[in-house]
């Protein structure tokens, strides 16, 4: 191996390759998760941005967990491999799921999925990002590049991701989703494969000692006149006490759903457990403080960040005109800007801190974090102004989504690998992959808020219900005789500008409940539906042939017929849905959200905030750091 004080050792570029794999996994299917939940099993908004929240919050959990186990018994490798098996596991019910879309049992196939890739990368992500660390004798200058570099394997990854996985799956075809699926599975089994093959040869430090085949714990420098001092189980007990008590506040007060309240408290408590062990000196415990101080400020960016896998594809779906050259770009591509944005403008970022750093100028860690957080304020702040004051029906320029996503790497580039080289200067050997733990847990609560912040988006139109079962289709199959044919619909696809009224029948009954209806509306047997609320509908279920208007014209009742075989016997499904063309706008601390601009100036404010604030405290925190740069 290369011990050049100017090249990079060939371990990097195995490590660069293995988490290139894994984040192509990753991102294939993040790409189209919340289209397959909008489009396959039809959930609405609110409930797939929740989710979306609670699975990427829980993805930046288990590494706490999975910390541990490599700091303590199994070590890096081992861990990594665990977690990238469990990880091709969970993409393989995700398949199933999407093949499966249309039975009862698709959602919990789907879970259990979630399940998998939960704790696959608990194991695999931690573990990866600290051997980065390893390859290079303390002190050594070049860490900070490497980190720069293996963030390029991370985004080579996520660039070449949605266009596959979203060229097989974002099709338009509901059925087509498990092709996506499929294909971050094989990514997965690919990462796992390389690593075995490779680690031996190429994951070695300076002097060829192989790295991560032993538990953390056995890097670290004993001091034999240091005074050993015994576990107290005081701490244990009062941080124990403090987590029931943050559960019960968080869960019974604030009224926080169950994922959102364990990891909001876990994410208070670990980091209070690790800082209050007695073996720590002063010194290390400030240095720790950073990590935390700075993780805090995170959270704000990641959840503003993470925007990209949620609202921010729904509005590249439903509000951003994708007609490039008499071709429309699925939504799921969008997610690649930001990936070939950072393998483009990476080398420039590593070229410049370089530069700087040759002339003693370069900004110390938190200097660089509270840019990011501003370049972020000004992403939103730019497509802000872009949605100001236009109609819902009418799109916008995809030059504003890109402009958000290059800005946005920018932040990315100045807060993401910097922080993660920050973690791994910081940290005392011993507890190295914890605190990386502890890094990933605050990016956990950044993405179960991001999920939070992504159900605020205002929808002009939602599901309430999806019935199949015979037992409730009895009680509405009158609605035939009001149902006009919608197959002769028609909307220009490429339009821009608000879309023409389409006229239907509206029914009434005598107390607004499917099953009471009495008779076609005597007062307005016909009204009127935006066409642009009917072509939303039809984003998510373009299978429906029939509709007819309810409750005075502020819900839509849809009707479709599948056949499909069975025992060579063709069955026909009958389904109606209820959709409400006049949902409830949502609120954030009081505030109304009621159009896109109202929206992405919570971004602003939030990040722009937390910019300034972090700014202010970085000469503390520099202080705090001991001299680490």
């Amino acid at each position: 191996m290369s011990k050049s004080s100017t090249g990079h050792p060939k371990g990097l570029y195995v490590l660069f390759v293995t988490e290139m794999w894994e984040r192509f996994s990753y991102y294939g299917m993040r790409a189209i998760f919340v289209l397959f939940m909008a489009k396959a099993l039809l959930f609405d908004k609110s409930l797939g941005s929740q989710i979306y929240g609670s699975y990427t919050g829980l993805v930046y959990l288990t590494p706490l967990l999975g910390g541990y186990m490599a700091d303590r018994y199994w070590g890096n490798r081992k861990s990594i491999i665990i977690g990238g098996i469990l990880m091709a596991i969970g993409q393989f019910f995700m398949f199933i799921a999407g093949s499966f879309y249309q039975q009862e049992f698709a959602p919990m196939v789907m879970f259990v999925g979630l399940g998998f890739l939960i704790f696959g990368n608990g194991f695999f992500k931690p573990n990866i990002s600290t051997m980065v660390g390893q390859l290079y004798p303390e002190g050594d200058k070049r860490v900070d590049s490497a980190f720069t570099i293996f963030y390029m394997g991370i985004n080579l990854g996520a660039f070449i991701a949605p266009l596959l996985c979203g060229f097989l799956g974002d099709t338009g075809n509901p059925a087509d989703f498990k092709w996506g699926f499929l294909a971050a599975c094989v990514g997965m089994i690919v990462s796992v494969i390389l690593f075995i093959m490779l680690k031996n040869k190429y994951i070695v430090t300076p002097e060829g000692v192989q790295i991560g085949d032993k538990p953390n714990v056995s890097r670290n420098v004993i001091d034999t006149n240091a005074e050993k001092k015994p576990f107290n189980p005081k701490q244990l007990y009062i941080w124990g006490g403090a987590f029931v008590a943050l559960f019960v506040l968080f869960f019974k007060v604030l009224e926080l759903d169950l994922i959102g309240t364990f990891i909001f408290d876990l994410t208070i408590v670990a980091p209070g457990f690790i800082i209050s062990d007695d073996s720590l000196t002063k010194q290390e415990k400030d240095k720790i403080w950073v990590i935390y101080i700075a993780a805090f400020f995170v959270i704000f960016f990641w959840a503003a960040f993470e925007q990209a896998g949620a609202s921010l594809t729904y509005f590249a779906e439903e509000q951003t005109d994708r007609n490039l050259f008499g071709s429309i770009v699925p939504a799921s591509y969008f997610q690649s800007i930001n990936a070939v944005a950072i393998v483009i403008f990476a080398p420039i970022f590593v070229w410049i801190w370089g530069g700087l750093g040759k002339r003693n100028l370069e900004p110390a860690s938190p200097f660089k974090q509270a840019l990011g957080l501003f370049l972020l304020a000004i992403g939103y702040l730019v497509i802000a102004f872009g949605v100001k004051g236009i109609d819902p029906s009418t799109k916008v320029s995809m030059g504003w989504l890109v402009s958000l996503y290059t800005i946005h790497t920018f932040g990315e580039l100045c807060l993401s690998p910097i922080g993660l080289s920050m973690v791994n200067k910081l940290s005392p050997a011993r507890l190295a992959s914890l605190l990386m733990g502890v890094w990933f847990l605050s990016t956990a609560s950044a993405n179960k808020f991001a999920g939070t912040l992504s159900s605020l988006y205002p929808e002009e139109v939602k599901i309430e219900k999806s019935i199949s079962n015979e037992t409730e289709m009895a009680q509405i199959e009158k609605l035939s005789a009001y149902m006009i044919d919608t197959t002769v619909w028609s909307a220009d696809p490429k339009a821009n500008t608000a879309l023409p009224l389409v006229t239907l029948k509206t029914i009434k009954s005598t107390d607004n409940k499917m099953d009471s209806i009495v008779a076609i509306d005597s007062a307005a047997a016909t009204a009127e539906i935006s066409n642009f609320h009917l072509k939303l509908i039809k984003m998510a279920n373009g299978n429906f042939d029939r509709a007819v208007l309810f409750d005075n014209g502020s819900k839509l009742i849809t009707h479709e017929i599948t056949e499909k075989v069975v025992d060579k016997v063709p069955v026909k499904t009958t389904k109606v849905q209820v959709w409400n063309l006049k949902p409830e706008k949502p609120s954030f601390v009081g505030i109304s959200i009621n159009n896109l601009f109202d929206f992405f100036m919570v971004f602003v404010f939030m990040a722009g905030a937390s910019s300034i604030i972090l700014f202010f405290l970085s000469k503390r925190l520099l202080k705090m750091m001991h001299g680490v740069q």
